[in-house]
């Protein structure tokens, strides 16, 4: 299934309108989930040729459309919800509309493979969670944010 969903992204709604980034990415976001039998079965390189193949007919839906700005497709693992994501945005790769830090990155291989390796999707086990009275002892410098991977790749005209 996480292969056909994957292919669905080239055909669903895509609103390109950089004076509203809201409306593109509420429109242009997509949750993927796995269920066991895909985790276990698919490899990481069949997922990755089912986005290049997607990037590829997003990429010829804007040539369509006109659209003479930058665009950007892009994946990345959400590791707390345990699911793909995928966008598509006009923006270049370094203003992707992310509220934390984020590494742009060529190569999806990891990211899927993060992803594919998830043993317990959908849940987060008790050890992964901090005590709320710790954390709030933390200083800011100890609680530095790691910035995650996010697979990108220009769609637009400026590909």
């Amino acid at each position: 299934m996480l292969l056909t969903w994957i292919a669905e992204v080239a055909d669903e709604p895509l609103v390109l309108e950089p004076a509203d980034r809201r409306v593109e990415w509420e429109t242009n976001t997509w949750s993927l989930g796995a269920a066991d039998e895909d985790r276990s079965s698919l490899s990481a390189a069949e997922v990755v040729a089912a986005f290049e193949r997607t990037v590829a007919a997003i990429q010829e839906r804007i040539l369509g459309l006109n659209f003479s700005e930058a665009a950007t497709f892009y994946v990345w693992h959400d590791e707390q919800a345990r699911q793909l994501r995928c966008s598509t945005g006009s923006v270049p790769p370094d203003a992707l509309p992310f509220g934390g830090p984020y590494v742009a990155s060529d190569d999806l291989g990891p990211i899927v493979e993060g992803f594919l390796a998830d043993s317990e999707p959908g849940s987060i086990a008790w050890s992964d969670l901090e005590d709320v009275q710790s954390r709030s002892e933390q200083t800011e410098t100890e609680s530095e944010i790691v910035p995650f991977h996010v697979w990108v790749s220009s769609v637009g005209a400026s590909h």
